[in-house]
């Protein structure tokens, strides 16, 4: 019979075995499909984010007309568009979306069945819930149009986010400096998608492989788990003419079988889990279960690697067991481990991992979002899988150098010392949890503090500016600001660029009161009418000016240019730093020296302080921006920022989930590792009790053989976890916040060993009769 044919034959006498072993097969089934189901679950879903990304990002640039087909002049079959900026309603963000279409075959935008008509506004279910109910009352002053249509899941990024359509009558095309909107004639079409962050990319990497491998630790240890009505079948094979090989694939073939089983419980898991998708917050908005589909090159893999995986570790497992037709003898002492193959695994995942490391790129700089997150993760699988592979090696190198103490310690030292595999392999699963987590805490610490309520501004005062529509006046802007309920103080400019004429440049022109010129520059005194020529050192180019006296520059009006000229006497001041932290060289002017109406390309700059005291005044004046200009942006530097809206607290929220199931992986796979371990030694056991050792000092030598495994895995994942975290955050130029991140998960992790060590010595008792050594 040829080697082909033994294996397919053996694997289908496993399966049927599995099916028909009576109770213990069909638990030992059972457990290797609930390892399986798990683990196929997680890859199914870790397979989906990168395709439920990119379908998020398509339909944003869908909607706000950034993928859409562009128009350069107005037809039957044309639509103006403007994406509306960010807003806030008590810190929760708003998106919005102007149009105006140009015909009768103006495309309709992704979403809705119609375009809205002016003064119509369209809404996305959650946004409607919210001006329905008792805290959307000011809102409702900020969007008063009416309400005409509901949008769809094809103009959402995902259910819960808010959003509208608005139709405007006065929207206009960009012209000049003034941005104005899109004309296109189709929506959709090819866009730039927005790629994750490299801190968010590199988090969810690493988070996936924490989850991953821990899931992979309990596949293997499923798949090995036996039982003595196995080893008593495997025998009679040998004994009824069966080769060694042919046994060794019915193994793998009872193992193949519950596999299987997984592959459909892992389905099934991966199906209801995605139902909870809109549950997820993220970028402010849930997730549709739709998009979260595996691709079909990944759901192949998934298919046929899993129960090839499966196969191949149960042949691994059966390497030092002998089957004999009487009875099957495992173990014996192995030699000494090698370093040499196993570091070049942590160092290829410290290649993939940092690919741009000397020229401080973490991630390559591509818009494939899938290749952004396969290559830290294969990278990160394989830099943690490393530690899991120098585990042993650590844990034969210092055991070999125990001597002495106590029997219950010298029991479990010598046992250690004659064979680590079983027990590094027992605790593999919490050091690359404890590694992972350790890593994905620094990153997530680090981001977490450079980003949550650290202030804008160094004054505290909230900041507007706005492109003025040609014909505008920026001075009744300030003044619809001065006359809202919650302004303590309004300060503002009106600033264009006043060019020379001669080829030399020109000069940036600020005009505004008295108040508004002294947060720019340092002014002795001030009356209206008057000029200054800030003064910037920093900027060498004319000697730290942009203007001098008797310049002239001419402004860009609608009705035509006119000539401004730069009265001789104006003084020279100095910059004050900004809002920004900076300053800039410019011509300052009062408002009696100078006309800004009609400037084209004028922006409007407003300083506003708000009255703590009055409530909901930051939302007051956000309603006054909208009326000015729909698309104005009001920024709040001491706002709170909304965990939805940073990129790293989807992360974050994840990480108690994903901690949880990854220690109840842990938890599972340590359990039924140490379980097999008694079994194989029960002999041992007997043994030893018959020769009149304690229970107690059974249990305390399974204990250390434990403890001791544990303690150097911990130590190893810590310094491999917080070494790849230091590594992370210098080539992502952000400093450690918290070097005892790791402490509570350590914490964690020693728990659970403990938990389930104890739980596992249960049957010792059992094993440890004298009916163990009974032979047939």
């Amino acid at each position: 019979m040829n080697a082909p044919t033994t294996a397919f034959r053996g694997l289908a006498l496993g399966l049927r075995f599995a099916l028909t072993g009576g109770r213990p097969g069909l638990l030992r089934t059972a457990l290797t499909a609930a390892g399986t189901g798990v683990v196929v679950t997680l890859l199914l879903l870790l397979t989906s984010v990168p395709g439920a990304v990119d379908a998020r990002e398509a339909r944003d640039a869908a909607r706000t007309g950034r993928g859409g087909v562009s128009a350069k002049a107005p037809g039957p079959d044309t639509l103006l568009v403007a994406p509306v900026e960010s807003h806030y309603y008590r810190d929760r963000q708003i998106k919005g979306v102007l149009l105006r279409p140009e015909g009768p075959k103006a495309p309709v935008p992704p979403g809705l069945t119609r375009t809205p008509g002016a003064g119509e506004m369209a809404l996305s279910p959650a946004l409607r819930d919210l001006l329905r109910s008792e805290r959307g009352a000011l809102l409702r002053e900020r969007l008063p149009f009416r309400d005409t249509g509901t949008i769809g899941p094809a103009g959402l990024r995902g259910p819960g986010e808010l959003v509208y359509y608005v139709g405007d009558a006065g929207l206009a095309p960009a012209a000049g400096a003034w941005p104005g909107a899109r004309r296109i004639s189709a929506f959709g079409g090819d866009a730039p998608l927005m790629p994750l962050p490299d801190e968010v990319s590199l988090i969810g990497a690493l988070g996936a492989a924490a989850v991953l491998l821990p899931a992979g630790v309990l596949l293997a240890t499923a798949v090995r788990f036996g039982g003595e009505r196995r080893d008593r079948r495997l025998a009679a094979l040998r004994l009824v003419g069966a080769d060694s090989r042919m046994t060794r694939w019915v193994a793998a073939g009872e193992a193949l079988s519950g596999t299987l089983l997984g592959l459909a419980v892992g389905a099934a898991g991966f199906l209801a889990v995605r139902q909870g998708a809109p549950a997820v917050r993220l970028r402010g908005a849930g997730v549709f279960p739709s998009d979260l589909v595996p691709g079909p090159l990944a759901v192949t893999l998934i298919v046929l690697g899993v129960p090839l995986a499966a196969v191949a570790v149960a042949l691994f497992a059966l390497r030092d067991v002998a089957i004999e037709p009487l009875g099957v003898v495992r173990g014996a002492a192995r030699g000494r481990r090698r370093l040499w193959w196993r570091l070049p695994v942590p160092l290829a995942g410290l290649a993939l991992l940092v690919p741009g490391l000397s020229h401080g790129e973490v991630l390559p700089q591509t818009q494939h979002l899938p290749y952004r997150l396969w290559l830290p993760a294969a990278g990160s699988v394989l830099l943690l899988g490393g530690v899991v592979l120098l585990l042993p090696w650590v844990v034969q190198a210092c055991v070999a150098r125990l001597r002495g103490g106590a029997p219950a310690w010298q029991l479990a030292v010598r046992r250690l010392q004659l064979d680590s595999g079983p027990a590094a392999r027992a605790v593999s699963g919490i050091v690359v949890a404890v590694a992972g987590a350790v890593a994905v805490q620094m990153l997530v610490g680090a981001e977490s503090a450079r980003g949550v309520n650290t202030p804008r501004f160094p004054d505290g005062v909230l900041r507007v500016h706005t492109y003025l529509q040609p014909g505008a006046d920026g001075r009744q802007v300030l003044e619809r600001f001065r006359t809202t309920p919650g302004a303590r103080s309004v300060t503002g400019t009106v600033e264009f660029w006043g060019d020379r004429g001669d080829g030399t440049g020109g000069a940036m022109v600020k005009a505004g009161d008295c108040e508004a010129l002294r947060r720019l520059a340092r002014l002795n005194s001030c009356r209206d009418g008057d000029v200054f020529l800030s003064y910037d050192p920093a900027q060498p180019r004319h000697g730290g000016l942009m203007a001098r006296p008797g310049d002239r520059l001419r402004l860009r009006r609608d009705g035509g240019d006119r000539t401004w000229t730069v009265p001789d006497g104006a003084p020279t001041v100095t910059v004050r730093p900004d809002a920004y932290g900076t300053g800039e060289a410019a011509v300052l002017a009062t408002p009696a020296a100078i006309d800004a109406r009609g400037v084209t390309g004028a922006v409007v700059r407003v300083a506003v302080e708000a009255d703590p005291k009055v409530p909901d005044a930051v939302e007051h004046l956000r309603t006054t921006a909208a009326a000015v200009d729909p698309a104005l942006r009001l920024v709040d530097p001491y706002a709170p920022v909304r965990e939805d809206d940073m990129d790293y607290w989807p992360v974050q929220r994840a990480l108690p989930v994903g901690a949880a199931v990854v220690f109840a992986l842990v938890a599972a796979g340590l359990l039924l590792a140490t379980f097999e371990q008694l079994r194989e030694r029960r002999r041992t056991l007997a043994t030893l009790a018959a020769f009149g050792v304690r229970p107690a000092t059974l249990a305390w030598s399974l204990v250390w053989q434990t403890a001791v495994p544990v303690v150097l895995g911990l130590a190893l994942a810590v310094a491999g976890g917080a070494g790849l975290g230091r590594l992370l955050l210098w080539a992502l130029r952000l400093p450690v916040r918290d070097w005892f991140a790791f402490v509570p998960v350590v914490g964690t992790g020693l728990v659970v060993v403990t938990l389930f060590t104890l739980a596992a010595l249960l049957p010792l008792r059992r094993l440890s009769r004298p009916e163990g050594l009974h032979a047939e």
